[in-house]
């Protein structure tokens, strides 16, 4: 897909400090926004998935684990 030009304002001491230690600063954004959606995403599917992932926890809280007389632990 290639990489795209986008504007991005930081505060100037922090680009400051940045430059200071040669670091890249779009790739340490790219890597903090890949971050950020990646837990965006799974807040998201948790927040979609809720009434399964309860009526599953209730299940088990009322039945046990499927499978557990042969756990050998």
């Amino acid at each position: 897909m290639g990489r795209v030009k986008v504007n991005l304002t930081l505060d100037a001491d922090v680009a400051e400090t940045a430059r200071s230690l040669g670091l890249n600063m779009s790739r340490l954004a790219e890597a903090a926004i890949i971050e950020a959606a990646k837990v965006e995403r799974n807040r998201l599917w948790r927040e979609a998935n809720q009434p399964a992932i309860d009526a599953y926890a209730e299940e088990i809280a009322k039945e046990g684990l499927p499978l557990a007389g042969y756990r050998s632990f």
